[in-house]
């Protein structure tokens, strides 16, 4: 995704001095998504390569809004995070994970780095999503589970998914019978698993309850109470419950 680029060229405030060819100041006016930044050219040029350096080139036309200031159409609000990096190197202490959005967007590749090193990133990116990328079709059934429950939607206050949970491919072959019945039943099963990493049932059942709830969704889970089933499949069966109102 490229920065907005307009007609004009990058114009920046220029001094007036008594003799002499004219000076320009490096400082310069932002206006990001409606949020106003003063600053630097060195500042915003600090990252050679990065998104804010080529923009503010010699070379580079920019967008201006009505008042002369510069343009970026992109939100603003987790911008000084990222601004206060460019100034001293200052790492933001909140809101990590909007600014690591942010400092890829921009492509400033040290911020990047440092925040990766966060407990926070770092749990996200290497543990969490590692551990997910070794479930198979993992997102392919987040949105499954999601088309399933806006199905049952209509005049409902509620829907409901049922999911099977495999940590192993002796728990899938234990559960190959049931999941047979199911869809003799014509009952649609959302299967995850077996997957080769630590986290347990458990885990994963978490992960799709934060995954969801990520896209906007209301959503909790229990064990499966059908009262046909049997005791030995009672921990591989969970409803998913989507409220809607």
């Amino acid at each position: 995704m490229s920065l907005p680029s307009g007609p004009r060229s990058l114009r920046l405030h220029r001094a007036s001095p008594p003799a002499g060819p004219p000076v320009v100041s490096p400082v310069v006016e932002l206006n990001v998504g409606g949020e106003l930044y003063t600053t630097t050219v060195s500042t915003l040029r600090k990252v050679p390569g990065s998104k804010l350096a080529e923009m503010f080139s010699s070379s580079t036309k920019a967008c201006l809004d009505a008042e002369g200031r510069f343009f970026i159409d992109r939100p603003g609000t987790y911008f000084g995070p990222v601004l206060d990096y460019l100034r001293s190197e200052q790492l933001p202490t909140q809101h990590i994970l909007e600014v690591y959005r942010e400092a890829q967007f921009y492509e400033i590749k040290p911020l990047v780095k440092l925040l990766e090193d966060t407990p926070q990133i770092f749990g996200e990116q290497v543990a969490r999503k590692q551990f997910l990328l070794r479930v198979p079709a993992y997102s392919e059934n987040l949105e499954l589970m999601v088309r399933l429950a806006r199905a049952e939607a209509v005049a409902a206050r509620s829907s409901t998914v049922l999911v099977c949970v495999v940590r192993t491919e002796e728990e899938a072959a234990q559960c190959a019978e049931a999941l047979r019945v199911f869809e003799f039943e014509k009952k649609s099963v959302v299967k995850f698993g077996p997957w080769k990493a630590a986290p347990q049932v458990k885990d994963l059942l978490d992960c799709v309850k934060m995954d969801i709830a990520a896209q906007g969704y209301q959503v909790y889970y229990e064990h499966y109470s059908e009262r046909t089933l049997r005791a030995k499949y009672f921990n591989y069966f969970y409803t998913f419950l989507f409220i809607w109102w």
